[in-house]
């Protein structure tokens, strides 16, 4: 059955990332009328142009939107916040506002899960596909991860299943987009300058179930507390995952294995010994708790599930080993942008760290952060917006080795000077990248790049 839902629409896209380019295509395709705007001049966005010059009806460029009041439909880019003033007309006038994760789910059968949270959605989302790789089935990995959901529409069919990573920014745009099996792995504060609240926050977060039903599965880390307490807010079946408490029922870590209890009558199913999960820290086996119970409640069979936990090797940017210049081993953890996820890369280090950090300014606290160093960080080098703060911060705490530099480059060779043999560098920010960097990716590919050019030396 063909959609025509979007036939003869004019609908205006706003952002030409990824996702923007990838709305333009599949609107196009299905009969919309499709107008464009971006911040960047039309010199600018050349080679975007070029592809989809046939597609689009009109440009607005270099400028926010205006004659909002034409359109039947905007699509927005996550990056855009919701109280900017052409979307509040754009509401008002009765236009539909709604992002690409919603705009795909009403162009596709495929079934979604969705995994959100604060930190380690990209590593369960990855860790959870390739439990649907081994097992064969037919999937996507998609969404906040890097590939939008948009661009896998049209190859997509009733029988598959797109393993979502999905961002507050995103969900902030659903309407009627929903999941069969979805998790929140974690809430601690983030993105408090978009949010403005911790309230705001989880409300975002907890759209990923607002239109779950009875029978849907909403899996839940019963060790974070705010997490937890999300149990009352859906209509849905609601499993537990814990690596620290014995659960009646729940996935769960039971005589150093982890566990499938489905209900509190049933024998609990060993998945595998923990020490058996490849990638290392406490933080990764509460992402592998997660990703068991996305696949098991997805149909997927233990032995494929128990396979993916001992072979996965893990993400790029996440604590990610780069190698070593004499004894000295490089980690780039640029995916680590809030303080946080920063701690989790700390509490992983298991020798000396010179431990480089700063970005853009998200309205963060660091005083947790700098409490974590104990004896691991030997000393801290900070860049970007957020140099001054942290610094503040770490000398408030008695915490007095740190350096401020201009770029990622000079905090490289600041750090490696910095070191003895046995030591280690270690990139985790605890910021967003946004100040010098369009992604999180960028910097750490940069930091590789350094890490390289260093080596060379």
């Amino acid at each position: 059955m063909v959609n025509k839902e979007f036939e003869g629409k004019k609908v205006l896209v706003v952002g030409l990332a990824r996702s923007g380019q990838s709305a333009v295509k599949a609107l196009g395709s299905r009969g919309a009328r499709v107008w464009i705007n971006d911040m960047k001049s039309e010199n600018d966005l050349t080679e975007i142009l070029e592809p989809i010059k046939n597609i689009y009806e009109g440009l607005m460029l270099g400028q926010a939107p205006t004659n909002i009041e034409s359109f039947d439909m905007m699509v927005l880019s996550p990056g855009v916040p919701l109280d900017k003033p052409f979307v509040q007309v754009a509401k008002s006038a009765g236009v539909e506002v709604i992002g690409e994760l919603e705009l795909a789910y009403r162009m596709t059968n495929a079934e979604f899960i969705g995994i959100t949270g604060t930190n380690g959605k990209t590593t369960t989302t990855a860790l959870t596909g390739e439990m649907f790789k081994l097992a064969k089935k037919d999937h996507y990995v998609v969404g906040n991860i890097g590939i939008p959901v948009i661009g896998c529409v049209d190859e997509a069919s009733e029988k598959t299943t797109m393993v979502t990573e999905i961002s507050s920014f995103q969900l902030e745009t659903i309407n009627k987009f929903t999941t069969k099996v979805s998790s929140v792995l974690n809430l601690t504060p983030d993105h408090l300058n978009r949010h403005k609240t911790m309230e705001n926050y989880i409300d975002a977060k907890c759209r990923i179930f607002e239109n779950h039903e009875v029978a849907d599965i909403l899996i839940l880390n019963y060790d974070n507390e705010p997490t937890r307490e999300l149990s009352s807010r859906t209509k849905g079946r609601v499993v537990y995952f814990s690596r620290v408490e014995e659960l009646s029922s729940g996935i769960f870590v039971l005589d150093n294995n982890i566990v499938i209890k489905d209900t509190p009558e049933s024998k609990p199913i060993n998945v595998i010994p923990v020490q058996d999960v490849f990638i290392p820290g406490n933080h990764n086996v509460e992402n592998a708790l997660a990703a068991v119970g996305m696949a098991y409640y997805s149909g997927i069979e233990i032995v494929h599930i128990a396979e993916a936990l001992k072979t996965f090797t893990g993400v790029a940017h996440r604590i990610e080993w780069l190698g070593e210049i004499g004894d000295v081993v490089f980690y780039n953890d640029s995916k680590g942008t809030n303080p946080d996820a920063s701690v989790v890369a700390v509490k992983a280090m298991d020798r000396p760290t010179i431990l480089i950090a700063g970005g853009m300014d998200k309205g963060s606290e660091f005083d947790e952060f700098i409490a974590e160093f104990g004896n691991t960080i030997k000393h801290l080098v900070v860049f970007g917006e957020t140099a001054t703060i942290i610094k503040k911060t770490a000398t408030k705490h008695g915490y007095t080795a740190v350096s401020v530099v201009s770029n990622l480059e000079e905090a490289v060779n600041t750090a490696y000077e910095l070191t003895k043999p046995g030591d280690a560098v270690l990139l985790s920010p605890a910021c967003a990248s946004w100040d010098m960097y369009p992604s999180f990716e960028h910097r750490g590919d940069h930091f590789r790049t350094c890490f390289e050019n260093l080596r060379g030396r």
